[in-house]
């Protein structure tokens, strides 16, 4: 991922010759300030600022996705799909259950060292999605099944069912597909790492 540089009087000096020798709008760039010289009386005021095209990034992460796994032993391919403008990186290896991890924990801590890693590279938090083998999506399916299903069997029961303990991101999936739900409502309870969520019936 290119780094430019440019020095200016002042910062908007130093963004608009990135964006002339570019040709990019400011928008399309990310522009970080590196340092300013104050000026003195032989001295002109000076600021610099570094400049990366925010079309690189995507690659780079990629890139850089690819380089992290090799260097844990693992042979992948990477696929990068664009979700609702949040690039999305799928993950493909020859060890997918490694990769995930139980609940899928590794996978988030593959998300957190990229991420961690973008924004140093960037001084920016960037957006994006890693999945493996697209597993949150058949995970998200999954849970929105179970939801469903256990919502009908408390609707009919009366009896509130304990789901297994979840992480955070999919004891929200199992809140938002019930929220509208007329017979039934849900709750978490239980500490970390094992809150869970419990699906109760509502007094008719």
């Amino acid at each position: 991922m290119e780094k430019h540089s440019y020095t200016g009087k002042t910062k908007e000096e130093a963004i608009q010759k990135a964006k002339e020798e570019l040709q990019e709008v400011e928008e399309n760039l990310i522009i970080k300030e590196v340092s300013e010289t104050k000026g003195g009386l032989f001295k002109s005021k000076k600021v610099e600022i570094e400049v990366i095209e925010k079309r690189a990034v995507p690659k780079y992460i990629k890139e850089y996705i690819i380089k992290l796994l090799k260097d844990m032993g693992l042979t992948v391919s990477v696929e990068l799909k664009n979700k609702e403008e949040v690039p999305k990186f799928i993950i493909y290896s020859d060890n997918d259950a490694l990769l995930i991890g139980k609940n899928g924990k590794n996978l988030k801590a593959l998300s957190t060292i990229v991420s961690q890693h973008i924004t140093r590279e960037t001084g920016k938090t960037i957006k994006f999605l890693i999945d493996v083998n697209e597993y949150k999506e058949k995970r998200e399916k999954s849970l929105e099944s179970l939801a469903k299903r256990v919502a009908r069997e408390v609707a009919a029961t009366k009896i509130e069912v304990k789901l297994d303990s979840m992480n955070s991101y999919e004891r929200r999936i199992i809140h938002n597909i019930l929220t509208n739900n007329k017979k039934v409502y849900t709750e978490s309870e239980g500490e970390e790492p094992n809150r869970y969520v419990v699906v109760k019936p509502k007094e008719d």
